[in-house]
């Protein structure tokens, strides 16, 4: 059996998967619950979520009032399982690019003695992406391939957003530290942890692009990636 687990997913506009991916993440196992962070959907996505909780007590709702990014987001998540008695805590996005039914292969890894485990694209030097044109492609590898010669983190994919916290891994975070956002934030939780020397893990796993919705990635956030890499590589974040 395994233990009470929280699936956090942000939400901006995302009312055409949101009603899908709920029921789909709830279905793996009675451990999960979802708490979805929205920043003030104009699309009336925060509204479906509060509906859905009213006859499912699995499904929380956390509403901020503007899109304020996918970083604090998952700051304000942590600190809300943090609060809770969830033993393990997930990172995943609204659109299916992550499949629900990988969530309990996570917790099969984390039983193993993993303290975070993510989902990666690209271990073992295989390429697990559908839907991605190549210029996108080349730079997510390239971004990966940049980030593990800077920094010397040991990990094929540490650019990816599906991923399983422990408890004891998020208790290491100085969340209120944390201000970065997008590939960066998961290059900087995924780096922290392991100077903690706590043990981070990967599993397979097949990321397919969104068919619904609109993607929020920017090439601001890409680019605040790859000076963070030398300032967690200098000892400045």
């Amino acid at each position: 059996m395994y233990e009470k687990s929280l699936v956090i997913i942000p939400t901006y506009n995302e009312k055409e998967n949101i009603t899908s991916i709920i029921p789909a993440v709830l279905s793996q196992d009675e451990c999960f619950e979802v708490l979805v962070v929205d920043d003030g959907s104009p699309d009336g996505t925060g509204d479906i979520v509060e509906k859905m909780g009213e006859t499912e007590p699995r499904v929380h709702l956390m509403r901020r009032k503007k899109k304020m990014g996918l970083g604090t987001a998952y700051v304000a998540g942590f600190k809300w399982a943090l609060e809770r008695d969830y033993q393990y805590v997930f990172e995943m996005d609204a659109d299916f690019s992550h499949s629900p039914t990988d969530l309990t292969r996570f917790l099969d890894r984390a039983a193993e003695g993993a303290d975070l485990v993510l989902g990666s694209r690209y271990l073992d030097h295989r390429i697990s992406v559908v839907n991605w044109d190549m210029k996108r492609l080349i730079l997510s590898y390239g971004a990966n391939m940049y980030t593990r010669m800077v920094t010397g983190l040991p990990i094929s994919d540490a650019t990816g957003g599906f991923k399983c916290f422990s408890r004891n891994a998020l208790q290491t975070l100085d969340l209120a530290k944390m201000k970065s956002d997008g590939y960066c934030f998961q290059i900087e939780t995924t780096f922290k942890i392991w100077k903690k020397q706590m043990s981070v893990a990967e599993i397979p796993i097949v990321f397919t692009d969104r068919t619904k919705g609109v993607s929020k990635m920017s090439g601001g956030i890409i680019s605040e990636a790859l000076f963070l890499v030398i300032k967690l590589r200098l000892g400045l974040a």
